[in-house]
């Protein structure tokens, strides 16, 4: 069991470090005691506040040497949030890049990998071939994951992603198929699921939780299509009506006539005639 680790406690904006470093401590010890393994999730206020990368390297050097055992990293890009452009001290990916790998190569015992949300395979790639034995790359590339978990003759891209979640049973079976060596089956299952993923999390990407709360709902997950702050309406009707359409056609809408029923209630709400 992995858990994010965050400052999102303190106020937001700048903060001195070490009260960075204690928010984090704080919800370490939680998660510890608990016996989970901690994400050192990217922090907001870190990013308004380092001067560049040698104080992301005080930060997590700081928390590294007192884990009890490993921890994940984290590097979340500007389109998943915009407050954590130039994260690792660059906002040149990679710059950034040969930043946090100098952390990673200095505390390699106590680091069990980093989950990379940059949606670019090919950094990725290139990060995951530089990272020494026994840290592995988490993929959080919601656009390319079929080809980044399948891998190459270099390795290949552990799965801690989003689209994991509106995709879960297909996700499952490819899994499945890819463990028992059944490369074309695990091609097949991912290949509708994509075009779904990629509308999902399309620009501007840090609204895709409306679509997985509105897949979750037409699934029969929830009772209702309500989100904090109203953000259900993130999404414009026909950004939801097509991704409607992409998850039938991937096949993963567990009761049609439910999911059915749900879209035409919904859209008479927003005065479509159906």
């Amino acid at each position: 069991i992995v858990c994010g680790a965050g400052t999102d406690q303190l106020p937001p904006g700048p903060a001195p470090l070490d009260r960075i470093v204690a928010a984090y401590e704080e919800q370490l010890g939680v998660i510890e005691a608990a016996g989970g393994t901690p994400v050192l999730m990217a922090s907001r206020q870190l990013a308004a506040s380092a001067g560049g990368p040698d104080d992301y390297a005080e930060v997590y050097g700081r928390l590294l040497g007192q884990v009890a055992g490993r921890a994940v990293l984290h590097w979340l890009g500007p389109m998943f949030d915009p407050a954590l452009a130039g994260y690792w001290g660059s906002a040149d990916p990679d710059a950034a890049a040969r930043s946090v790998l100098a952390i990673i190569v200095e505390h390699a015992a106590k680091v069990d990998g980093i989950k990379m949300s940059l949606l670019d395979a090919g950094r990725e790639i290139a990060l995951r071939r530089r990272l020494p034995a026994g840290v592995r790359l988490y993929t959080g590339d919601d656009f390319n994951y079929p080809e980044l978990i399948r891998g190459d003759d270099h390795g290949h891209s552990d799965a801690l992603l989003g689209v994991f979640d509106p995709i879960a049973p297909a996700a499952a079976a490819a899994l499945g198929a890819l463990e028992a060596g059944d490369l074309a089956a695990y091609e097949r299952i991912f290949a509708p699921t994509v075009p779904l993923a990629r509308h999902l999390f399309a620009s501007p990407t840090y609204y895709y939780k409306t679509g997985v709360v509105f897949l979750a709902w037409l699934a029969g997950h929830q009772t209702h299509f309500r989100m904090v702050g109203g953000l259900e309406s993130a999404r414009s009707v026909p950004h939801l009506v097509r991704l409607f359409e992409l998850v039938d056609q991937a096949g993963l809408l567990p009761d049609p006539e439910l999911a059915v029923a749900r879209m035409r209630t919904w859209l008479t709400v927003q005065g479509v005639s159906t």
